[in-house]
């Protein structure tokens, strides 16, 4: 995964939505999940966007710029294509989605429960309508750090 260094710093509005955090599991390979607890945050003024912080036991954190409706759709369909992926898994005890991060460096796949998610995304939508996510974004702001930022990459 890539470790953020972009300037694109999501500001958390916790008095609108606070942080999710939800303990996934990820995949280290068919048969061994690593539990890893995650933060999901919301940011009003880039809605289109959900950052999330998956935060490691020993070592930095990893932080990774996901679509809001990529997560949405992901709760009931493949989603994404490329370097994020998510999808839901097959009935069983507990409702999930896989979730699948690519980059040059790595590949991981984790298991995220699928009612928290859905019932934050809901309440972020609430606050900014899909329709209305792109609205108070200012465009030439924002390419500028996405262009010419440091590790601009951003997922």
């Amino acid at each position: 995964m890539h470790r953020d260094q972009s300037p694109l710093q999501a500001r958390s509005a916790p008095e609108l939505v606070p942080s999710l955090f939800l303990d996934l599991n990820q995949m280290l390979d068919e048969f061994t999940p690593l539990p890893i607890r995650a933060e999901f945050r919301f940011d009003p003024e880039m809605a289109a966007v959900i950052t999330i912080e998956f935060l490691a036991e020993r070592g930095p954190s990893l932080i990774w710029r996901i679509g809001r409706e990529l997560l949405h759709r992901g709760l009931t369909s493949m989603s994404g294509s490329s370097d994020v992926r998510m999808w839901p898994t097959l009935p069983g005890e507990r409702p999930s989605s896989w979730l699948l991060l690519e980059s040059q460096e790595v590949e991981a796949l984790f298991e995220v429960p699928t009612a928290p998610l859905a019932e934050w995304l809901d309440t972020t939508y609430r606050i900014t309508s899909a329709e209305a996510e792109m609205d108070g974004l200012n465009w030439d702001d924002f390419l500028m750090e996405l262009l010419d930022g440091p590790g601009a990459s951003s997922h």
